[in-house]
């Protein structure tokens, strides 16, 4: 008799273990039928680091929320995601994970060595293992979240330091990095409740940078009067339909409305045209980020890979 039930409690086991991955790849596939499909991108424009001036801020967009910044000669990388795809290896020869379809303005040769990566949260999308171990140097520096700086054990950085938000840190060069909270979340699998996720305040030489890294909606009302007036704001556009996304990722509108909110002179618009993460046509938020801007739309800047910007104070 106890045979007998082991027997049946193991076949249901078994039925809803079956049932369970079903509808698991069932909700895969279904979601993954949504997504647009574009077509791959060519480069409309390639940067050229190794001729900007160090008495300047010059930046330009690499792909999705990296961006390359020598700010008066300190040489800073924001979440940098170089590789073909996003996603897991599995055993050395399946990739899973979505696929670029623009690819990076810059390749880590291109990119060199610099002087600090700044890491706002451990999502595949914006840590990539691969991209790192690339550009690990013992001359640089990493900031990130906090309880992230495990993914980087092993690597050769000069040092990795972990921020929660309200913490600051001034580098031996004099940029002074303030990590800010955001509505976003940290996991990178579903066990990782302790990993923490920042924006950033970069600053040197007066200038004012805002990277949130990637937030919902929040009001940034308070920034300014924290830190003062903003001269570059990147701001995240894309990766916000279904409506669901929007409790992590801010609409085009949004967008504009905490770049307002902020005080900022510039908008550079990132977290999109890179992959495919989301259901939204892929042109669609620079189009409605230009259509909340109105009259006001000059003040949006790089609007494409590659781009590159310069000023000074």
């Amino acid at each position: 008799m106890q045979n007998t039930i082991l027997i049946w409690l193991g076949s249901l086991l078994g039925v809803l273990i079956t049932g369970l991955i079903g509808y698991v790849a069932y909700r895969f596939w279904y979601h993954m039928g949504r997504l647009p499909k574009p077509p791959f991108q060519e480069l409309e424009a390639k940067p050229a680091p190794e001729n900007w001036s160090d008495d300047e801020v010059t930046f330009t967009w690499i792909g999705h929320s990296t961006i390359l910044l020598n700010v008066y000669g300190t040489k800073i990388l924001t979440d940098p995601v170089l590789g073909e795809k996003l996603g897991l290896r599995i055993a050395g020869i399946v990739h899973v994970g979505p696929r670029r379809f623009t690819p990076p303005a810059l390749d880590a040769d291109e990119i060199g060595s610099v002087d600090l990566i700044l890491l706002s949260h451990a999502h595949m999308d914006h840590v990539d293992l691969p991209t790192l171990r690339r550009l690990a140097h013992p001359s640089t520096h990493v900031i990130t979240a906090s309880n992230t700086g495990k993914l980087l054990r092993r690597m050769p950085f000069a040092s990795c330091k972990e921020l929660a938000p309200g913490q600051a840190i001034t580098t031996e060069d004099g940029v002074t990095v303030t990590a800010i909270s955001v509505r976003h979340w940290g996991n990178r699998f579903p066990w990782n409740h302790d990993y923490g996720y920042n924006g950033y305040v970069i600053e040197k030489n007066g200038v004012r940078i805002l990277y949130p890294g990637d937030t919902a909606y929040m009001s940034m009302e308070h920034l300014p009067q924290k830190f003062g007036q903003f001269d570059l704001v990147f701001m995240p556009i894309g990766a916000y339909k279904p409506d669901s996304y929007q409790a992590a990722h801010c609409t085009p509108e949004q967008a504009w409305q905490m770049f307002k909110e902020s005080g900022g002179k510039w908008l550079v618009p990132i977290h999109w045209n890179t992959f495919v993460l989301s259901r939204e046509p892929v042109d669609e938020p620079l189009q409605r980020l230009l259509a909340a801007a109105g009259e006001e739309k000059n003040r949006i800047i790089v609007e494409r890979q590659g781009e590159t910007f310069a000023f000074h104070k």
